[in-house]
């Protein structure tokens, strides 16, 4: 069976050499996907095209595997599935056509274009014609329409060999990855951070990813499938790292010392001091979030200003005007929004009344307070992996934690909320404990506990408080549990 791949049109508007070398990029990434599949698929290079030859007698589900992965690679329009055998005369060419085109063509309008190669006694108009004729008199069409016609039958003769396009499908266009340059994407796992790195993957950019751990090992798992979900099925031709940065130490130093009202952008800040270092650590210049204007406070133009402040890279927001059901709209077309609404909220860092015009001055004096060389450490700290070995890699699968509804009499329970939400909530129990221990400080705090005590974790929507079980468990302390009334 034979491919025609088509070419994104801005790669053909391209001067002779960029076309060239992009043509030359895309044919290796073709290459390094496809064999995968089948490494029997043969792939040749022609100035608007390419053509992928794949083996005789491929059984349906191989097929459909390449298929898939020709429309998934950047820089393909479109994939043309093609039918090929030799002719003898015009009116083979009309016969096999017919066999080809005939029931598609009941109640609809079409052309005939034909592209000629080689010595014929016969022009590609003469084709046109006789085939035409044929298909209009011998089918169920409506009629000829050489203007915008519901199907274009495409027949492609070199020499004495016919080709036709039996089906067509839609590339995701783009540029082939590594004609642009290396960008690191800051990857939450949410909606947005997904899209925007699928989106810097069409445009040809090899995308490596940041992500930076608030919450144990059961945040970072969700968030690695996701960056591996992505890169297997659009980038899957180049290499890519993951950083997982430990961030916890950074953000209890926020919720200690900074001011309620300043903890959003300056924990966004921060994250863009330690992705710097990680940037330059990969030797790579641009830094992409899945960040929207106004979505949330710390996404201000104002706001957003005083972050890029502190970052001498480029940082791209591919998504800065779009809403928030476009984003998830996308998320939907590129398999990631499942994993991405599965993905627990971090609920760490939530100002009750956020800046939504952070003062240059005010930041200053608070982050005067926090001890910065948290962020060379934790990038010391951080963990670099090859994209393909992520899944692969010897953690420790997430614990599931006990978590009750209804306390024993005489529980001990632990508020692991802000001092903020508890001042402005008190948790009130009869016939329990309860002990307030901010969630940033028990990793310090807890090992002092009775450890013959069960202690119930408690915050208000009880992702931080399993967060914080699950990160007690995996050290050890099997006697922290859930309390989720």
């Amino acid at each position: 069976m034979k491919f025609i791949i088509k070419l994104f049109p801005e790669i053909v508007i391209k001067s002779k050499s960029v076309r060239k070398r992009f043509n030359k990029i895309l044919e290796g990434n073709l290459r390094t996907v496809l064999k995968r599949i089948d490494d029997r698929v043969r792939i040749r290079s022609a100035w608007d095209r390419m053509e992928v030859q794949t083996p005789d007698g491929l059984d349906l589900e191989t097929q459909d595997a390449l298929i898939a992965a020709m429309c998934r690679t950047p820089g393909i329009s479109a994939v043309q599935q093609v039918e090929q055998c030799v002719y003898e005369s015009v009116d083979h060419i009309y016969q096999e056509a017919l066999k080809v085109y005939g029931a598609q063509l009941a109640g609809k309008t079409f052309c005939v274009r034909v592209k000629r190669l080689g010595n014929q006694d016969f022009s590609s108009l003469d084709v046109e014609r006789y085939v035409g004729g044929g298909l209009n008199q011998n089918t169920d069409a409506i009629g000829v329409k050489l203007k915008k016609p519901d199907i274009e039958v495409r027949l492609d003769i070199n020499n004495d060999v016919l080709s036709m396009v039996t089906r067509q499908h839609k590339g995701l266009g783009g540029f082939p990855i590594a004609t642009q340059e290396s960008v690191l994407s800051l990857i939450s796992g949410g909606f947005d951070s997904g899209v925007s790195s699928f989106q810097f993957i069409k445009r040809g950019c090899r995308v490596h990813y940041c992500f930076f751990n608030l919450g144990g090992d059961a945040h970072e798992s969700g968030v690695r499938e996701m960056a591996y979900h992505i890169w297997q099925r659009y980038g899957f031709s180049h290499r890519v790292k993951f950083v997982a940065v430990p961030f916890e130490d950074v953000v209890a130093d926020i919720l200690e010392n900074v001011e309620n009202g300043y903890m959003g952008v300056v924990l966004k800040r921060q994250m863009m001091r330690a992705a710097s270092k990680v940037a330059d650590n990969l030797n790579i210049q641009a830094l992409v979030t899945g960040e929207a204007v106004g979505q949330v406070s710390s996404q201000t133009i104002s706001n957003l200003r005083v972050i890029d402040e502190v970052s001498e890279h480029v940082i791209m927001r591919p998504l800065i005007v779009s809403d928030k059901q476009t984003i998830i709209d996308q998320a939907i077309k590129i398999g990631t929004h499942d994993l991405a609404a599965s993905m627990p909220e971090f609920c760490g860092v939530i100002s009750k009344s956020p800046t939504i015009k952070a003062s240059p001055k005010r930041l200053a004096e608070e982050e005067a307070k926090l001890n910065l060389s948290l962020i060379d450490e934790v990038v010391y700290r951080s963990n670099t992996e090859d994209i393909r070995d992520i899944l692969n890699t010897n953690k420790p699968a997430p614990q599931e934690v006990e978590i009750v509804a209804e306390l024993v009499p005489h529980s001990h329970v632990i508020d692991v909320r802000s001092d903020e939400e508890v001042e402005a909530s008190p948790l009130e129990l009869n016939n329990a404990f309860v002990e307030h221990i901010p969630f940033f400080k028990l990793n310090s705090e807890f090992p002092k506990l009775d450890a013959n005590t069960d202690y119930y974790l408690y915050c208000d929507r009880g992702v931080m408080s399993r967060l914080q079980a699950i990160h007690l468990n995996e050290a050890g302390f099997a006697n922290a549990k859930v309390y989720r009334p």
